[in-house]
Formats: structure tokens, C-alpha cells, sequence
């Protein structure tokens, strides 16, 4: 009710494509060019803010946290750090193939990325991305990320149980497919 556009956009660009909630996002947020900081898993986050290693403008991309990898954790441990860094005056934003309840509030945070190159598993910290609700794009400011193969990796300890559904996830579909079984 805020927005004549809604809440809610979808974002595509070179690394692929996510869905991102704007209407908390105030419009000098919106746009964020930064280098990334790549996290395997949320627990990774915290020592990397604690140490300092944040202190500046960068746009966290969270991988394998999908269904596949994980089967979709809700990643509550990103938000406080984040905001922190935003209050401090930094351009930061998420970029993640997971999801987040209430997709995070006041930074820009791009849940539920799929690309079909695994583009978003080719990025490395330090490539340069840009965010921009306004233009609905996410991209990677440079063609070199094409030559590089995309790390994948399995998740070596899931725990909470999540080990228990390692059938479900050989089997789901990818996020832009509904994450279901239930496919041909």
C-alpha cells in the first residue's frame, strides 16, 4: 500500500534472477555496487563482522543455502549484522539462494536466486556486483566470472535433523520450479 508498484520485485540480470521486498527499503538503499563477500553459510557472517572484515560497502552473497543444499534454513542470523552495517553508514546488501522470513526489512536482500548457468556458485569475494531495485537488475560488473567453473560443494555436517531429508533434497526442483517432489 505503500508503493504503486507493491512490495515485492523480481530482479534478473547476468548471475540470474531472485526476488527481493522493496517496500521497506528506503530509495537510498536501493541501488548498491559494491564488491562481494561470499559466505558458504550464515554462521560464516558473524566472525567476518566481529573481526572488521565489514566495516566497508559490499553486498553478501550467502550460497548454497537453497533446496538442494540445505533445504531452505531460514537465515535469521544475517539480518542483525546487515542492519548494523547499514546503520554505520555502509552500502551493503544479500544476495542468497535461500530465504528469509520477511525477506530481512531495511537492506536489500535478494532471496530465492536462481540462475541457470549456477552463475550465482561462479562469484568470487572482491567481484564487483550492483544491486538496483530501481532498474531491477543484478549483475556482475565483469565478463570473467564466464571462464570460471561453478563451485559446488555438499554440505559436509547439516545437522538439525536436516540429514533426515537428504531424499527430499536429491529430489527438489529448483526454486524458480516451486521447490517441489512433486515434478515430471
Amino acid at each position: 500500500p505503500f508503493s504503486t508498484e507493491g512490495g515485492l520485485r523480481l530482479l534478473e540480470g547476468n548471475l540470474g534472477r531472485g526476488v527481493i521486498k522493496v517496500s521497506a527499503v528506503a530509495l537510498e538503499h536501493q541501488i548498491v555496487e559494491a564488491p562481494a563477500v561470499v559466505i558458504d553459510g550464515q554462521d560464516q557472517l558473524q566472525p567476518l563482522f566481529e573481526s572488521g572484515a565489514l566495516n566497508r560497502d559490499c553486498v553478501v552473497v550467502a550460497r548454497y543455502q537453497g533446496p538442494k543444499a540445505l533445504g531452505m534454513p531460514e537465515l535469521h542470523k544475517l539480518t542483525s549484522p546487515i542492519n548494523v552495517l547499514q546503520k554505520r553508514g555502509y552500502k551493503i546488501a544479500l544476495v542468497t539462494d535461500g530465504r528469509m522470513s520477511g525477506a530481512s526489512g531495511s537492506f536489500p536482500a535478494l532471496i530465492h536466486a536462481v540462475s541457470e548457468n549456477n552463475n550465482l556458485y561462479k562469484i568470487r569475494t572482491g567481484d564487483i556486483l550492483t544491486l538496483d531495485l530501481k532498474e531491477r537488475m543484478l549483475t556482475i560488473n565483469s565478463d570473467e566470472y564466464k571462464k570460471r567453473a561453478a563451485i559446488e560443494i555438499a554440505p559436509s555436517n547439516i545437522g538439525l535433523g536436516r540429514e533426515l531429508f537428504k531424499m527430499f533434497r536429491d529430489n527438489v526442483s529448483s526454486v524458480k520450479l516451486g521447490a517441489t517432489i512433486f515434478h515430471d
